[in-house]
C-alpha cells in the first residue's frame, strides 16, 4: 500500500499543492511530476507514471501549480511556473528526478540543472505549437545538461518524433499529444520506469 498525503505549499505566486505518495519500502529518491497547461495532476499519464515509479521504489510528488489551486484555467507565465517548481524541488529528498506532461516537460527541462536533478522524463514535449514548426522550443530541451528521456506520440501535432533531429525519442505508435488512451498511457509509464530503473 502506498502512503499518500496532500500538502499545501505557500509560494510567492500563491499556494501550491503537493500530492505526495511514498512506496511501502525504502525509497530511491523523489520524482517530482509537473502537469500540463490545461490539465491537472490527475491526468491519466501522470497517475500511471506515478504508479510505475512507486513500483520501482521512488517517492512521487505531483505538483499542482498555484493557478490551478486557485481555480484558474489559464496558465501562469513560464517564469512563475519555474519559480514555484524550483522552490518545491528544493524541499524534496535527493536524488531528485523530474518529469512533466507537455508544458510541465518544458518546466522540468528549464529547471533541471539548477535543482541538480539526476534525470528528466518528458511526457509529450511540445516542440512547437501545432502547425507552426518555425516556433521551435528545441532550445529548452537542448539547454539542459541533465540526462533526458523524451516520450512522444507518433501523431503528436506539437512535434512528431522525427522532428527532434538527432535526439533519441521513445516513440509511442498511434498516440497523439493528449496521451489519454489506456494502451498509450501504459506504454508511456513502462518506458519511463524502464529508463529510470536503468539509471538508478
Amino acid at each position: 500500500m502506498r502512503n499518500h498525503e496532500t500538502l499545501t505549499v505557500p509560494t510567492p505566486r500563491g499556494d501550491a499543492r503537493l500530492h505526495l505518495d511514498r512506496p511501502p519500502g525504502p525509497t530511491n529518491g523523489t520524482a517530482l511530476l509537473f502537469h500540463g497547461a490545461g490539465g491537472g495532476v490527475e491526468a491519466p499519464v501522470l497517475v500511471a507514471v506515478r504508479d510505475a515509479l512507486l513500483a520501482i521504489g521512488w517517492t512521487v510528488a505531483r505538483l499542482e501549480q498555484p493557478y490551478r489551486v486557485a481555480g484558474r484555467r489559464a496558465p501562469a507565465p513560464a517564469a512563475h511556473l519555474d519559480e514555484v517548481a524550483t522552490q518545491v524541488a528544493a524541499t524534496l529528498a535527493e536524488p531528485l528526478l523530474l518529469a512533466g506532461k507537455s508544458s510541465g516537460a518544458r518546466v522540468a527541462c528549464r529547471i533541471a540543472d539548477a535543482v541538480g536533478a539526476v534525470g528528466v522524463v518528458c511526457l509529450g514535449f511540445p516542440l512547437h505549437p501545432p502547425g507552426k514548426p518555425e516556433k521551435s522550443r528545441q532550445a529548452e530541451l537542448d539547454g539542459t545538461r541533465t540526462p533526458t528521456l523524451v516520450i512522444q506520440g507518433a501523431n503528436d501535432a506539437f512535434g512528431r518524433p522525427e522532428e527532434f533531429g538527432s535526439r533519441p525519442v521513445h516513440r509511442i505508435e498511434g498516440a497523439d499529444h493528449a496521451l489519454t488512451k489506456a494502451a498509450h498511457v501504459a506504454a508511456v509509464a513502462a518506458a519511463a520506469a524502464e529508463w529510470v530503473q536503468a539509471r538508478t
